[in-house]
Order: structure tokens, then sequence, then C-alpha cells
């Protein structure tokens, strides 16, 4: 892993940012960060477990199911060790190395975040248009083919980040914005030329998260398109019914980060720290939390096998 190229590059560090205000608060601010994580474990290894060991669960949609909550696990591991420094331990200095390995896994979990829920988008948008042809279009190998190919396009997105940003000279005001390294605000503290790192970073981030965004919303206009065309009011709850769960979680996962890029290229200087650490913090630790659950009501066969689980002599 490359090391900013400073005089002093062996011992180079940034230094995280607390929450503006409640800096020597630190165990109460930990209290809900843990919360939020160890919800987000056991509700992503439940909805795993389940799938994997149910036979009758091995469809598209919980196969894509599953590689969700791997990419919300993935997520929540690669922000956990810088926070819970901050949060548990007051320790708020991080070395270059370290960020740039950390700000890799968080923008290729969110990219691979991004695209299953594309992935999603088009299972539901073939099984409510091709209903009969679903098992022969969606195969397991095809599933299989399609996880294949969303980790092998995140990963080798990002593998020139850290590489491109070890070249970099940095300032020695080395203070990010919030408690993990991300590509935007580590470029934010760079003194030499940022116009390739800028670029990629823009490229990738158009080719993916953007792309996504607008190739999800093209498959609901087809979804609402045939819906709309059913006769029966009944039939078309049922079809928009299959549909609410993934709905709820591209607002989880895309609202936050909208406003946060938003904020980055326009109102950054205009708004409260605060804000902005709040929306950061709503995109990469809510909808890792919020998904198991979302998924688990929504889904009678997933909530009836969690209450077997929790409840086994009444199953």
């Amino acid at each position: 892993m490359a090391i900013p190229n400073n005089n002093n590059a062996s011992s180079f560090f940034f230094i995280l940012m607390d929450v503006p205000g409640l800096e020597a608060s630190h165990c109460w601010t930990a209290i809900p960060v843990c919360s939020i994580y160890v919800l987000s474990l056991l509700g992503n290894i439940t909805i795993m477990y389940i799938i994997k060991s149910v036979p009758n669960l091995h469809t598209p949609m919980y196969l894509f199911l599953s590689m969700l909550s791997t990419a919300d696990l993935g997520l929540s591991a690669s922000t956990l060790p810088s926070m819970a420094a901050v949060f548990l331990l007051g320790q708020r200095k991080v070395g270059a190395a370290t960020c740039f390995l950390q700000l890799f896994f968080i923008h290729t979990f969110s990219v691979i975040e991004s695209a299953v829920l594309l992935a999603m988008a088009f299972d539901r948008c073939v099984a409510i248009r091709e209903p009969l042809r679903y098992a022969t279009i969606l195969t397991t190998k095809r599933v299989g083919a399609i996880g294949l190919a969303i980790v092998i396009r995140s990963v080798a997105l990002h593998l020139p980040l850290p590489v491109l940003l070890g070249i970099l000279q940095f300032q020695l005001l080395n203070a990010l914005s919030h408690s993990y390294c991300v590509h935007p605000d580590v470029l934010r503290l760079a003194s030499s030329s940022t116009l390739v790192n800028s670029g990629l970073g823009l490229f990738i981030m158009l080719s993916t998260l953007g792309m996504d965004a607008v190739l999800i919303l093209l498959s609901y206009v087809l979804i609402l398109k045939t819906v709309l065309s059913i006769a029966s009011n009944i039939e078309q709850l049922k079809a928009f019914n299959t549909c609410v769960s993934h709905i709820c979680a591209v607002l989880l996962f895309y609202t936050p980060l909208v406003s946060l890029s938003m904020i980055h290229r326009f109102g950054k200087k205009k708004l409260p720290a605060q804000v902005y650490m709040l929306l950061s913090y709503l995109h990469f630790l809510i909808p890792p939390m919020l998904n198991p659950i979302v998924y688990s009501v929504k889904t009678k066969e997933i909530w009836a096998r969690i209450l077997k689980l929790v409840y086994p002599k009444k199953h």
C-alpha cells in the first residue's frame, strides 16, 4: 500500500473527526454507534443464515437479498474500526496506509450494495413483466454470474484509488471531516495536483452509483407500466407489494448519498459540520441496520423463519 510522499512519510497520519461539540462524551456517543453495529451484525447474519438453511429460499430474489446482507456486513465492517477507535477509545489518529485501505473497502462495498440493488430491481422487473419466463431467465447460474460481475466491477474500479492517493503530497493540517476515511475527504487535504484523482473519482461515481440509480429508475418505470396495465386492482396491489421492501432499501441507500454528494459540492461551507456528519452516518450506518428489518417485516417467509428461531416450541 502506497503512502503519501511527504518528508516524514513513514509517520504521516490523518486526524479523524469526532462529533462536533461532543468530543469529551465518548461514553455517550459510543452507545448509539455500538447499538447500530450490533443490530446490523445480528440482522444481516440472521437473514443470511435463514436463506442458506432453507432450500425453498434458494431463489433469485432471496439470493440477491443474501448478497445485499453481505454488502451491508462489509460496509459495516469497513467503517467499524476507525469509529470504534474514535468513540470508544478516543483515538483519532489513523496512519495514511490504513486510511487509504479503509476508503478502498468503504467505497467498494458501497458500490457493491448499489449494484445489488440494481440486480434486485432487475429481478422484480423480470418477475412482473415476464412471470412465465422468470425461472428460465434468472437461473441460479446467472444469479451467481451477476454476483461475481458485481464484485469484479467494484474491486477493479477502486483499486487505483489508494495507489494514486499515495503519490500525492498532503497538507500538514490533516484533519478529516468525520470518523472514517472517504476519497473526497482525503483528497481535499492534498497540497499537490488532484486532477487525475478527482477525474477518476468522478468517473467511478457516475459509472457506478449514477448509472445504477438511472437503471433502477428505468426498471421501476417498466414495472409501473406493466402493473397499470393489469385490470384487477387486487393483482396490481399484489404486484406492487412485492416491490415495497426493495423501494425502501433503495431510498435508505440513495437519499443520504445524494444529499451528501450535494453538500460536498455546493453546501459544505454554508451548513454546520453536524449536518454533514449526520448525513454521512445515515448513508453508511443506517441501511445496514434497517435493511434486514424492512425485509423481515415485509417478507412473510423470512418473518416466519425468524419467529421459528425465536419461539421454536410454538412453530
